[in-house]
């Protein structure tokens, strides 16, 4: 399986970018964003384009892919609705569409999050952006198409957030992560679980289009 990760460096894509270059059905994986992730191996390719909301000068780069993982996101404290639509909305219905020109037999899961307002018309900003980006990539004709909303999430593996108020939050409260976990299994999921979980869903689908914690973790353990 050759697999697109968009958004490798964050927490949730250095996860699933781990999951991938362990994984021994993986061929390649070919990472998109902002900075390059500084790892080294021979499955991986590092792809830092010159504009992330027009890909048409990477086009070959991103053809004949089976899967393609969309992990990009930002948090949205401090930012406008305008703002943030942009860097959400934009970014990934942007990328996704161009994708689904290229690759119509690919399999693509956008990771968004718990609470995602799929009516587009809640009170919550953050979530009225997220549901409407949701709605517009999963309109999309790809072979499959599929939502991650994860609610908690323990990295795993030396795994850090990038942005500093949720590295506050796990260096709170990371020794009660694995309790949580194990209290709290619907409601709680691991960067390990969520990338193993796309994989499982690249390679044999799913029975919903969203999929929420308890989907996650049902994804198996062993490679």
């Amino acid at each position: 399986m050759d697999v697109v990760l968009f958004g490798a460096t964050g927490m949730v894509g250095q996860g699933v970018l781990r999951e991938c270059l362990l994984d021994p059905d993986v061929a390649r994986v070919v990472a998109v964003g902002r900075t390059r992730t500084g790892q080294n191996h021979a499955k991986l390719r590092d792809i830092v384009p010159p504009d992330l909301f027009d890909l048409s000068s990477i086009d070959r780069d991103l053809t004949g892919f089976d899967a393609c993982f969309f992990c990009l996101g930002v948090a949205s404290a401090g930012m406008s609705e305008e703002a943030y639509t942009h860097v959400t909305y934009d970014l990934a219905v942007g990328a996704a569409t161009m994708l689904a020109q290229w690759n119509p037999q690919m399999t693509l899961i956008y990771v968004s999050g718990a609470g995602a307002d799929s009516t587009e018309r809640g009170k919550v900003m953050w979530a009225r952006v997220r549901g409407r980006t949701e709605n517009a990539i999963l309109s999309l004709r790809f072979k499959g198409v599929y939502v991650l909303r994860p609610a908690g999430i323990q990295p795993l593996h030396g795994i850090r957030s990038r942005t500093r108020l949720y590295r506050f939050f796990y260096i709170v409260l990371g020794p009660l992560l694995p309790l949580l976990k194990r209290m709290l299994p619907r409601f709680m999921t691991t960067t390990e679980q969520i990338g193993r979980a796309m994989l499982r869903i690249a390679r044999e689908g799913a029975t919903k289009k969203i999929l929420f914690t308890e989907d996650i973790n049902f994804s198996r353990t062993e490679h």
